[in-house]
Order: C-alpha cells, then sequence, then structure tokens
C-alpha cells in the first residue's frame, strides 16, 4: 500500500513576493486525507513549491511507500534526476553554479531517502482534483497571512 503526497508552492501577487504551501496526503486506504497548509514568508516560487514538497513528505512515516504528486518539474526533476549531477560536481548544477536552495534540496533529500518515494507530474491548473486542492491550500495560507498583515497594528 502506498501513501500519496500532493503538494504545492504559491506565490503572490509578485515572484518573489509572499510565499506559501499546500499539502493533501492520502493514507494508503485511499479515504483517509490530510490537508496541511503555510505561510513562509518572502520567497520564489521554486522555494514555495521545495517547501510543499518536504512538508507533504514529512507527514508520511519513514520507511513507508509515498507517490509525490506535483507540478513542478523543478522539485520532481531535481528529485529524481538532477541530484546524482549535482552531489557529484560538488552541489554545482550544470553552468558549475552553485545548487540554489541548496538547504531545501537537502532537507527534501533526506525526507526522500527515509522512505520510498516515486513521482508523478501533473499539469497545474488542468483539473487534477488533489493537485487544484493543494493549490487552493497554499493561496489560503497567503490569504490568511494577508488578512493577518493588515489586522496587525502598524508600528510606530
Amino acid at each position: 500500500m502506498t501513501w500519496t503526497a500532493y503538494t504545492d508552492g504559491a506565490c503572490a501577487p509578485s515572484n518573489p513576493g509572499p510565499a506559501a504551501w499546500g499539502a493533501v496526503v492520502v493514507e494508503p486506504d485511499g479515504r483517509t486525507e490530510h490537508d496541511h497548509c503555510g505561510f513562509i514568508g518572502r520567497g520564489t516560487n521554486q522555494i514555495a513549491e521545495l517547501t510543499a514538497a518536504i512538508e507533504g513528505l514529512s507527514r508520511v512515516p519513514a520507511g513507508e511507500a509515498v507517490e509525490l504528486v506535483s507540478d513542478s518539474q523543478y522539485v520532481l526533476k531535481g528529485l529524481m534526476e538532477w541530484r546524482s549531477g549535482w552531489e557529484r560536481k560538488g552541489w554545482r548544477n550544470s553552468k558549475g553554479d552553485p545548487v540554489a536552495n541548496l538547504a531545501l534540496w537537502k532537507r527534501l533529500f533526506a525526507l526522500a531517502d527515509a522512505r520510498e518515494v516515486k513521482t508523478r507530474w501533473v499539469r497545474g491548473h488542468n483539473g487534477d482534483v488533489y493537485n487544484e486542492r493543494a493549490d487552493a491550500l497554499a493561496n489560503e495560507a497567503l490569504r490568511r497571512q494577508i488578512v493577518l498583515d493588515r489586522e496587525r497594528p502598524a508600528s510606530g
């Protein structure tokens, strides 16, 4: 039996800008679902997508099989294709530059290494119910933070 983690990140109104993540984790029974989301602060869409994957995988018990589903090719390719080259090159990308967001990548790799991870890419905003839900959760975390920021008295 396999867990499934649908993850998505969001930045709004600009990239970089306020960033948040959302994840829908489905237990192996296929019926028990858990929604998670959170505000990151100022960041990029890549940071939001990586954080979503980290948060989604962190909610799956270590040692379990999990399918990580994302609309971020950056996250999925980094996890499944680019990692070995980065490690071999001392955490440098194909251009020889340091890998961006390395601390987040290392957290994601550690979580993935502790689980049996398979990945699946879905096109964003294309009707996948769980991907749409993860997107909605990330955007809800952004909206909640905007409301909190508006309600907070100005310091001065």
